[in-house]
């Protein structure tokens, strides 16, 4: 999907208070613990550039570094990331609902990296493994929506690099202008 050239991130990211990169040791020893190769470019990126931090956005309260999800929501303490995320397409669902066998706890624990919250229960997350993997999802108390413009809803560039972009544009993520 997307590729390892991160020099536009690396520029937008270049001032803001952000944590140090993990460095490949530590993403290496990320991946081997959960069984999983992060996607691209967001991979090279906790690398080399940074691994997150408060007012380090997006998201809105900062970009969490990988396996430290937003303690504001309890499910995250659960996701396994070597199995796959269960969506294709958006789904808004109701208490308790299930969709073609999949509950609303599967889309809060599977296949997914939280990369942060924008508050009011609104949380980015990576898919990194499944069907949509590389994709930027927002998962929120009522549904889960993909980001990207092949999905509608945004004019912008699917994926990592795509979501960082129009944040650092000063988009919301459902301008479709």
């Amino acid at each position: 999907m997307e590729t390892a050239d991160i020099a536009a991130l690396a520029a937008i990211y270049a001032e803001l208070p952000a944590l140090p990169p993990l460095g490949w040791p530590a993403v290496h020893a990320f991946e081997q613990a959960h069984s999983v190769v992060l996607p691209e470019p967001y991979r090279t990126f906790v690398a080399t550039v940074t691994a997150g931090g408060r007012k380090c956005g997006p998201p809105e309260y900062g970009l969490c570094p990988p396996g430290e999800p937003p303690a504001d929501c309890p499910s995250f303490g659960r996701i396994r990331l070597d199995l796959p995320f269960p969506l294709s397409s958006e789904w808004t669902w109701e208490d308790g609902e299930t969709r073609e066998g999949v509950e609303v706890d599967d889309v809060y624990t599977r296949g997914i990296l939280p990369l942060g919250t924008d508050g009011c229960a609104m949380y980015w997350v990576l898919v990194v493994t499944g069907e949509l993997r590389g994709h930027i999802w927002m998962v929120c108390d009522a549904g889960a929506a993909p980001f990207g413009r092949e999905f509608g809803g945004t004019t912008a560039a699917s994926g990592f690099r795509g979501w960082v972009e129009h944040w650092h544009a000063g988009e919301d993520w459902w301008d479709t202008d």
